[in-house]
Parts: structure tokens; C-alpha cells; sequence
């Protein structure tokens, strides 16, 4: 779903992909080649905003979110993996946010850095470049690698290829019809059930 809040609107580039499933809420930008996927919500309001770089991919069941003092900033070829809550901080170019990492108001996430799974990073904390913090709270363990470095671009690289050939949706863009019967008033019958087409929001 994708909706506006009163005086502000989300600003998605043509070519990046938003699931049906994902919202996307006010003031919000997602830029060229990212994707936003399944159950994520994306929310900018409280006066403030939420930017999504390019070939950035925002997993399943993520949240973005701001508070009044702080913007939610994501920079371009940025991983987060499912179930992460990034909120009111900074995430630079080419990190990777591990699945059900929480990054709080304020915190900012340098170039190259990674967050492991289920880590937290208090409000305010800097990660410093190309360093991987893990724990509760976050602490660093050790540099990346040059390999783990190209393996957080790949990894965005990966999911910009896999929306692109797996799905390629985009909002208003008419859903491919399940599997079955469809007759003329729009409803298909799949194994004995019938079901409506559902419609799809246009912006």
C-alpha cells in the first residue's frame, strides 16, 4: 500500500520496485533500482522523512521509521535484512543491516559498515567505516574484509537482478492473474474456489 499523510506524498522512482504487500507511507523517497519487499513498512511523518538509496533493498518485514528530530537516511547499494527496525538514523553507502538488527534515533552507520543480526545500536552511536558491530549493545568486533566489503555490494546487486526477473511490479502496474478460470466479471476460479481480481492502488 502506498498512501499519502496530509501535504506529503511518497516519491518512487519508476524503476524500483515497491511489493503489494509493503507500505509506504508519506513523506518518503525511494530511489532508482531499490525494492522495498513483503510486510516492510516505510513511514514518514512527525514532520520529518525517510530517503531509500539506489539498489538499495529493504527486506521483509523491516521497518523504517523517523521521530521529529531525525530524519531516516539510507544511502545507495545498502542491505537490510528482514525484520530489522532502522529508526531516525543514518545508514551510509554499501552497509549491511543484519536480520532483526535495531538501529536507534540518531545513530549513524559509516560507509563499508556492518551491523550483525539481532544487534542493537543505541541512539547517537557511530559505527565507524568498514567495521562489523554485533551484540546488545552493539560493540565492534573487527574490520571487514576486502571479500565482505564486495560481498555487501553484491549482495544489493543480487536483489536489484531478483526483483527485476522475479517480480518487477511496480505500483499500478496490473497484477499477473492466479492460476485457474477467469471469467468475464473479473473473478478466477482456482481449485472449485472463486476469488475476486484484486485491484491494485495507483499513484
Amino acid at each position: 500500500m502506498i498512501r499519502s499523510v496530509p501535504s506529503r506524498t511518497p516519491r518512487i522512482h519508476p524503476n524500483a520496485f515497491v511489493d503489494i504487500a509493503a507500505q509506504v507511507i508519506g513523506d518518503v523517497e525511494i530511489d532508482e533500482g531499490a525494492s522495498i519487499w513483503p510486510g516492510t513498512i516505510v513511514r514518514g511523518d512527525q514532520d520529518n522523512y525517510v530517503k531509500v538509496g539506489r539498489n538499495t533493498n529493504v527486506q521483509d518485514g523491516a521497518v523504517l521509521h523517523v521521530n521529529p528530530q531525525f530524519a531516516c537516511v539510507v544511502g545507495d547499494h545498502v542491505t537490510i535484512g528482514h525484520r530489522a527496525v532502522v529508526h531516525g538514523c543514518r545508514v551510509m553507502d554499501s552497509c549491511r543491516i543484519g536480520i532483526g538488527a535495531v538501529v536507534l534515533d540518531g545513530a549513524v552507520i559509516e560507509e563499508g559498515a556492518q551491523v550483525g543480526a539481532g544487534a542493537l545500536v543505541p541512539p547517537g552511536r557511530v559505527v565507524e567505516a568498514g567495521w562489523l558491530v554485533m551484540g546488545v549493545p552493539a560493540k565492534p568486533v573487527r574490520r571487514m574484509s576486502a571479500g565482505e566489503l564486495e560481498d555487501i555490494v553484491q549482495n544489493a546487486r543480487d536483489y536489484v537482478a531478483l526483483w527485476q526477473r522475479d517480480y518487477g511490479l511496480r505500483p499500478g502496474f496490473p497484477l499477473p492473474p492466479p492460476r485457474g478460470v477467469v471469467d468475464t466479471h473479473g473473478r478466477h476460479t482456482v481449485n472449485s474456489m472463486t476469488v475476486e481480481v484484486p485491484k491494485v492502488l495507483t499513484w
